[in-house]
């Protein structure tokens, strides 16, 4: 009721407001999930059904939010994007965390039984928690997605057994090849012979007809913005229409180099890429 004597409370809820004009990542990870991953008996470093299911629930998210331009997942970690220029509703950081991590939770226990058929959740149910920071420039969000993609060798040795101080005591120092040795040594791994979702970490994204590298510069056309264009209502539902028909798709490529960039402007543009047949690129 408006303008009861209990109104008052309202004046505790403080603002959590996000930067205009920024990239948003809002990062989940799983809760207690080494205890998870004992629990259900997982393969390690790497168990296929456990990373094919936070993939699933991924890619529902990325269809089901169209403000999302690219998603990124190692181990039991995702990140998703909002372009700087997208329409939020509200860029509020509660708001958009909370809606990432429920839709993915959600989606995680749906599809649960798909992918693990002759073992049941029980409780504790799996659960994520989430954070959304900002970055201002193209620079900073492509430096935090190769920081992620990264990291994934990190994440082979800590679902090897090894906790944070271990598995940073056995990496320092070391180059390429002894990181290599060090997943054969004790895991019986050979690197390079391992799936590449499993070097590279798993990219959710919408799919349209690849671009030629040199047609376009998308990067610094995003940073050029003073303030991301406001679209009329008209052309945001048709954008949106566009979006919604794309195929969503799981790729397991290298971001770290500009060429995955390059042939998809519409990551970085925000506007929704050119209809067509979309070819895979084979990246080493």
């Amino acid at each position: 009721m408006a303008n009861s004597k209990f109104e008052y409370v309202r004046n505790f809820e403080q603002p959590d407001a996000l930067l205009p004009n920024t990239w948003i990542v809002v990062r989940i990870d799983g809760r207690g999930f080494t205890k998870m991953c004992a629990k259900y008996e997982f393969e390690k470093p790497n168990d296929r059904r456990a990373l094919d299911l936070m993939n699933a629930a991924a890619k529902a998210v990325v269809t089901d939010i169209p403000e999302i331009a690219i998603a990124y997942g190692v181990s039991d970690e995702y990140s998703f994007v909002f372009h700087k220029s997208s329409n939020l509703f509200e860029r509020r950081a509660s708001k958009l965390v909370t809606t990432i991590v429920s839709t993915f939770t959600a989606n995680y226990v749906y599809l649960w039984p798909t992918y693990f058929p002759d073992t049941p959740l029980s409780f504790p149910l799996p659960t994520f928690d989430g954070r959304a920071v900002c970055y201002p420039t193209v620079q900073n969000l492509r430096d935090y997605m190769s920081w992620r993609q990264a990291d994934s060798f990190w994440k082979l040795i800590q679902l090897g057994g090894l906790d944070n101080k271990e598995a940073e005591k056995t990496l320092a120092g070391t180059l390429a090849a002894d990181k290599n040795e060090i997943l054969f040594s004790r895991f019986k791994i050979n690197y390079n012979n391992e799936p590449e979702m499993f070097k590279k970490g798993s990219i959710v994204f919408r799919d349209y007809e690849l671009a030629e590298p040199s047609s376009h510069d998308a990067a610094a056309a995003a940073d050029a913005l003073a303030e991301p264009a406001v679209q009329s209502k008209s052309q945001a539902e048709k954008d949106k229409k566009r979006r919604a028909k794309a195929k969503v798709v799981v790729e397991h490529l290298d971001i770290i180099k500009d060429e995955f960039w390059d042939r998809r402007p519409w990551i970085l543009s925000g506007k929704p890429g050119q209809p067509g047949k979309a070819s895979k690129e084979i990246q080493t």
